[in-house]
């Protein structure tokens, strides 16, 4: 079996724990380190470069053109619509959604501290619980993320959690948010499988080492950011987890200077329907004039 992906070492770690529940079943595996677009465009943030899905299209098309048998992408990397050919076949077990401060933590900034960041979600809730802040941008692997602390003109730099620990810069983290603090990026933390929506071997191969626990609450995130039309590049976020079986998930939608952050939380049981009403809430409470505002419809 082939696995495309990114060449990153937090792509390639990522490729490599899906390997070795694979080879647990037998399966030989190679990989295909792809290139995408926003690796090769180093220069500008994420959020102004055209269109959505710049870490995972090239990956896509690899499955699709048939050199490779899956794709394994960053779950909050992937655009909210499904991709024409390819099925969201599964997510390993989640690892931790959590956002973390590197360099040192919110209550130690100095007033008017410099924070990096290439997250629009991130900033926002930032600004909105220190409107002082003043914040550039932030790009590169995890390495060199954790430099960019030490820089004389950045006061700390703000990233995930979970690649911190899949890296091992466990360490380097001053503070980390909970997720009422700071609510994640939809698919925060989870590796999705995906794969041609025609190969059933493969789509049962990875249905037996997918987490359906997982599944059900990054499903109910991912309807939430399709029902307001939007992507990564949006100050929105959405975090889902299961309380006896019931999906519990919590959103925000925020102007992009943390002026206005708006909050709700549902709880159900189908996932689509959920997302789709957490959306509607946002809306009705405001959120179309914030997406007006941020540069999106719903």
């Amino acid at each position: 079996m082939i696995i495309a992906t990114r060449s990153s070492p937090l792509a390639r770690w990522q490729a490599e724990a899906v390997a070795n529940r694979l080879a647990s079943s037998a399966v030989d595996v190679e990989f295909l380190m792809v290139a995408t677009e926003g690796d090769q465009d180093r220069t500008r943030q994420i959020r102004e470069m055209a269109g959505r899905g710049v870490f995972v299209k090239e990956v896509q098309l690899a499955v699709l053109e048939g050199k490779a048998d899956l794709a394994v992408h960053s779950a909050k990397d992937l655009m909210s619509s499904p991709t024409a050919g390819l099925n969201l076949a599964g997510f390993l077990e989640r690892g931790d959604p959590r956002d973390a401060l590197i360099g040192m933590n919110l209550s130690q900034l100095p007033k008017g501290a410099r924070i990096a960041t290439g997250s629009a979600r991130r900033q926002a809730q930032l600004a909105h619980m220190r409107p002082d802040l003043k914040f550039t941008g932030l790009r590169g692997n995890m390495e060199t993320r954790i430099a960019v602390a030490e820089r004389d003109d950045v006061d700390a730099v703000i990233v995930a959690m979970a690649a911190l620990q899949r890296l091992g810069f466990t360490g380097s983290a001053a503070e980390v948010f909970s997720v009422e603090e700071m609510i994640p990026q939809v698919g925060q933390g989870a590796i999705a499988l995906e794969c041609r929506d025609d190969d059933l071997a493969i789509n049962e191969q990875l249905l037996g080492i997918s987490d359906d626990a997982t599944r059900r609450c990054v499903e109910a995130e991912r309807a939430f950011l399709a029902e307001l039309g939007g992507g990564c590049e949006l100050p929105v976020g959405a975090y889902a987890y299961l309380e006896e079986g019931i999906i519990q998930l919590a959103a925000v939608l925020a102007a992009r200077d943390g002026t206005t952050v708006l909050r709700t939380q549902k709880r159900g049981e189908d996932a689509d329907a959920l997302g789709k009403a957490v959306a509607e809430e946002l809306l009705a409470k405001g959120g179309r004039a914030l997406l007006s505002i941020n540069g999106a419809s719903s």
